[in-house]
């Protein structure tokens, strides 16, 4: 049986949990995640469990936030004036928005706070400064 490493397009099925058990994706029901291996196309601490493994193979993997999403960034964070936001808007802290940077890169960001003047808007990766665990199964080594 061979086993799978780095440059191998693999896929497999996961299922990614937070500390609490809290469920925040799943391949379940889906085709299995397909990726090369070694190209960065995924977490790095979720990709370097993969080499070494066999098709039909299952593991735990924890991963630590700075192999996953990485650290919170508190520059990530912006306040705007309210005005800045179209009015037919309803912002409240959770609605995820795309704003335009300077260069013209669409970027997502999350409303953290809302005042009648300003609103804070969180440019970090939801899942950034959490550490994640994943259940892996090998499905297929291409």
């Amino acid at each position: 049986m061979s086993e799978a490493k780095q440059g191998d397009t693999v896929r497999i099925h996961y299922t990614g949990t937070l500390n609490d058990g809290t469920t925040f994706d799943s391949s379940e029901g889906r085709d299995p995640l397909e990726f090369t291996v070694g190209t960065g196309q995924i977490i790095p601490g979720l990709e370097k469990a993969i080499p070494g493994m066999n098709v039909g193979e299952k593991k735990t993997v924890e991963v630590p936030c700075a192999e996953a999403y990485g650290e919170r960034e508190p520059g990530a964070m912006q306040t705007v004036p309210r005005d800045q936001i179209p009015e037919e808007i309803e912002v409240k802290p959770g609605l995820q928005l795309q704003v335009q940077t300077p260069q013209g890169q669409v970027m997502p960001v999350t409303v953290a706070e809302v005042n009648e003047s300003e609103v804070t808007l969180d440019a970090n990766h939801p899942l950034a400064g959490r550490d994640l665990t994943f259940d892996i199964e090998l499905v297929e080594i291409a």
